[in-house]
C-alpha cells in the first residue's frame, strides 16, 4: 500500500505543479515580451491579434492568434509579415524563479513579403522614410547592442515573396519549413530550412558567426550549403549584405544542372557533351562584389570528363555580361560539343559531319555565343575534336556580340603546326571563316580525318583563306569561297600507278597495291561556291612529271580533274610518252581513265603541224632555187625574200643616182 500512496501523492504533486505553472504564466506579459524582442531584432512593430492562451503540452508557453508586421508606407503587397499564429516556448526554471525567458518561437503558415520600390527603396530597410510602417507608428533603427537569445525559432508551411516594382521581377518561395537558433546577439546563429522555388524543392543551411554584426550588414564568417536534386553547393568564408560582398572557398557539384537553373528561374542551357551536358563540378576561391561581379581563383572545373584549371572574372554591369578567363587543361575532348564521334582512322566514320554519304545537314546551334562577351586564353596538352586530333594547343578566344574569333597561337597537329585565325560569326545567321597556315602536316591522317581520303601520303604546307555561310556543315561546304596554295615534299599516291599506265596505255593500274612515288607537288587554287579549282598543279616523280588542272567540288565531295603525266625516256626529259589521265567521281572512290581520245587528237594535231612544216620547207626550197634567194642561218623564207627584194631595190636606186650625176 505504501508504494501506491507514494504514487498517488507524486501524481497529485505533478498535477498541482502543472496547474500552478499554467496559472503562473503571465500571458499578456509574454506577448509584450515577444513584441519587444521582435522590435529589438528588426525595429518593426509586431501586432498580435486575439487572445494569448497558455499551453502546457508539448511545451510550456503560450499560443497566439494571427500576427502581423505592417509594411512600409509605400508598399502595395499588403502586410510585410502575416502568420496564422505563434507558439512561444518558455523556460520552466526561469518562470518558477519569476523570470520570463523565451526559449522558442514557432510560426504557423507565415507569409513574408519583401518589396523594392521603383526609386530603389526597400521595405526590409527599417528606419527613416524607407522603413516606416503602414500603421504610422514611427520608424526606429535596429538595435543590435541589446542581448538577444533564441534557442529555437521554427517556421511551418511558410511563404516568401519578393517583388521588384522597378524591373517587374517577382520571386515566390512556398512550403517553407525550417528552424533558426540564435545563441546571443553577438554570437553565432544557424538557419536550416527547406522550400520550393520555381517548382524546384531544395534544402539550405546557413551558419553566421556573429548575428548582430551580420544584421547590420557587416562582413562576418559564413558557412552556406545548398542541395537541390542531385546538385550540392558549399561556400565557407565571409560575407555581408551592406554592401553585398562574399568571399570564400566554393565547392559545387552540379550533376543535376536543371535543378539549379530552375531555382535561378532560367531555362537549362543546352550544354553539349564535354562541356557540362552530364556533369559540372566547380571548386576554388570565390568572390562576389557589390559591383555585380564574380571572381574565381585557383579554380578547378569538371565538365563531363574534361578537367580544367582556371582563373576567371565575370562582370555583369553594363549592357552584357563579360567573362575573362585563363584556362588550362590536360587532354581536352570537344568531340561531343562539335557533334562528332571518335576521330582517327581512314574509314568512313560519321563524326564531325564527314559521313561517307555527305556532310552533315544537322543545324549548328551557336546561340551560346550570345550569352556574354568573353576573352578566354586556353592551353591544353591535347584536344580531341572528333574527326581531328590536336596536340599542344594555345588559343585565345574573343567573343563580341555573337562573333567568336579564335587566335591560333600554337596548335600541334599531324606532326606539324597550325597557326592563324578562325572566326565563327552568329550575328546574322551563321558564317565561318579563317586565314590559316598549316606547316609540315602529315597529309594522310589529316585528309583521312577530314574527308575519309587516305590515298595521299606525304608532308606538306598549306595556306588557306576561306569563308562559308550556312546553318549546317553541308551548307557551309557548298558555299565556301577563298584561295590557297599547297606544297608537298616526298611522298606517294596510293591506288594509282601513273608510270604503269603510261608504259602500257592501260587504265587498269589502279586499286590496292598500286602507287605512284613522287618527289614534290605544288599548286595554288581558288574556291568559289564550294568548288575548288586549280590550273597550275606541278607533279614531279622519278621518270614521271605531270601538270594538272580541274576542280574539286567540296560540297558534293566529287573530283573532276585532268592530269597530264609524261613518262621520261631520258634523263634530259626527251623522248617521253604523255597520256592525259582523267580523275572523276566521288573522292572516297574516284575513277581513273586514260583520255585516249585527247591523246589521239593531240597526236593528230602534232602530225598536222609536222606536215605543215614539211610543206613550208618544200616551198622555201623551190623559192630559193627559182628566185635565187639564199637564207641566212635561222632566217625564215619570208624574211629572206624581203631582204633579197630590198637589196635589189637598193641596187637599182644606186644605178639611177649614178646616171643623174653623169656616170655610165
Amino acid at each position: 500500500m505504501r508504494w501506491m500512496i507514494r504514487s498517488v501523492l507524486a501524481l497529485s504533486l505533478l498535477v498541482f505543479l502543472g496547474v500552478a505553472a499554467v496559472v503562473m504564466i503571465p500571458s499578456e506579459r509574454i506577448a509584450a515580451l515577444a513584441t519587444e524582442r521582435f522590435f529589438e531584432l528588426t525595429g518593426r512593430r509586431l501586432v498580435i491579434e486575439g487572445a494569448v492562451r497558455p499551453t502546457v503540452f508539448p511545451t510550456l508557453g503560450v499560443q497566439t492568434g494571427p500576427v502581423t508586421v505592417s509594411n512600409a508606407d509605400w508598399g502595395v503587397e499588403g502586410d510585410m509579415l502575416r502568420a496564422e499564429g505563434l507558439s512561444i516556448a518558455l523556460d520552466m526554471a526561469a518562470l518558477i524563479g519569476g523570470e520570463v525567458k523565451i526559449t522558442g518561437i514557432t510560426a504557423q503558415a507565415p507569409q513574408l513579403v519583401l518589396e523594392r520600390a521603383r526609386d530603389g527603396r526597400e521595405n526590409w530597410v527599417f528606419g527613416g522614410a524607407d522603413g516606416g510602417s503602414g500603421g504610422g507608428s514611427g520608424a526606429q533603427t535596429v538595435r543590435t547592442d541589446t542581448p538577444v537569445t533564441l534557442d529555437l525559432a521554427e517556421v511551418t508551411d511558410g511563404r516568401f515573396s519578393f517583388v521588384d516594382h522597378g524591373t517587374g521581377r517577382r520571386v515566390v518561395m512556398t512550403s517553407i519549413t525550417g528552424e533558426a537558433r540564435i545563441g546571443t546577439s553577438q554570437g553565432p546563429a544557424t538557419f536550416d530550412f527547406e522550400a520550393i522555388l520555381n517548382g524546384q524543392p531544395f534544402r539550405s543551411s546557413l551558419q553566421i558567426a556573429e548575428f548582430a554584426p551580420f544584421m547590420d550588414g557587416r562582413p562576418v564568417g559564413l558557412d552556406l550549403t545548398l542541395k537541390a536534386g542531385d546538385a550540392d553547393l558549399h561556400l565557407a568564408g565571409r560575407g555581408g549584405w551592406k554592401p553585398l560582398a562574399v568571399e570564400g572557398k566554393l565547392t559545387a557539384s552540379l550533376a543535376d544542372l536543371s535543378a539549379i537553373t530552375r531555382l535561378a528561374g532560367v531555362g537549362r542551357p543546352a550544354l553539349p557533351q564535354g562541356l557540362g551536358a552530364r556533369r559540372v563540378d566547380v571548386s576554388g576561391q570565390l568572390t562576389l562584389t557589390d559591383a555585380a561581379s564574380v571572381h574565381l581563383r585557383g579554380g578547378a572545373v569538371r565538365l563531363d570528363d574534361n578537367q580544367l584549371r582556371l582563373d576567371a572574372d565575370l562582370t555583369t554591369a553594363g549592357d552584357r555580361p563579360n567573362l575573362s578567363a585563363q584556362v588550362s587543361a590536360g587532354a581536352l575532348s570537344l568531340a561531343g560539343a562539335l557533334g562528332g564521334g571518335t576521330g582517327g582512322g581512314g574509314g568512313g566514320g560519321n563524326g564531325g559531319g564527314a559521313a561517307a554519304d555527305g556532310w552533315s545537314t544537322a543545324t549548328i546551334d551557336v546561340s551560346a555565343l550570345d550569352l556574354m562577351d568573353a576573352s578566354i586564353a586556353l592551353t591544353a596538352d591535347s584536344v580531341d575534336l572528333g574527326r581531328l586530333r590536336l596536340g599542344t594547343t594555345r588559343v585565345v578566344t574573343t567573343i563580341d556580340r555573337s562573333r567568336a574569333v579564335f587566335d591560333l597561337r600554337q596548335i600541334a597537329a599531324y606532326q606539324g603546326n597550325v597557326s592563324g585565325q578562325f572566326v565563327v560569326n552568329g550575328r546574322s545567321g551563321l558564317s565561318v571563316g579563317g586565314d590559316l597556315v598549316l606547316a609540315g602536316l602529315a597529309m594522310q591522317p589529316m585528309l583521312s580525318d577530314l574527308g575519309d581520303y587516305d590515298r595521299l601520303i606525304g608532308t606538306g604546307d598549306l595556306r588557306l583563306k576561306f569563308l562559308g555561310v550556312g546553318g549546317s556543315v553541308d551548307a557551309i561546304m557548298r558555299s565556301l569561297s577563298g584561295s590557297g596554295s599547297l606544297s608537298l615534299g616526298k611522298g606517294e599516291l596510293r591506288g594509282l600507278d601513273v608510270a604503269g599506265m603510261l608504259r602500257t596505255l592501260d587504265a587498269g593500274y589502279v586499286g590496292d597495291g598500286q602507287r605512284t612515288i613522287f618527289e614534290a607537288v605544288t599548286g595554288s587554287f581558288l574556291i568559289d561556291a564550294g568548288v575548288l579549282s586549280n590550273s597550275d598543279l606541278a607533279f614531279r616523280a622519278p621518270y614521271v612529271t605531270a601538270t594538272g588542272d580541274g576542280a574539286v567540288n567540296l560540297g558534293a565531295r566529287t573530283l573532276d580533274y585532268r592530269l597530264r603525266p609524261v613518262a621520261l625516256a631520258a634523263v634530259d626529259g626527251t623522248g617521253g610518252v604523255m597520256v592525259p589521265l582523267l580523275i572523276t567521281g566521288p573522292w572516297a572512290s574516284p575513277r581513273f581513265r586514260l583520255d585516249l581520245e585527247a591523246l589521239a587528237r593531240e597526236r593528230f594535231e602534232e602530225q598536222a603541224k609536222e606536215a605543215e612544216a614539211r610543206a613550208r620547207a618544200e616551198l622555201a626550197r623551190r623559192a630559193e632555187q627559182e628566185l635565187g634567194i639564199v637564207r641566212e642561218d635561222g632566217e625564215r623564207l619570208e624574211d629572206a625574200a624581203r631582204r633579197r627584194a630590198q637589196e635589189a631595190i637598193d641596187a637599182e636606186a644606186g644605178r639611177l643616182f649614178q646616171r643623174l650625176l653623169g656616170g655610165n
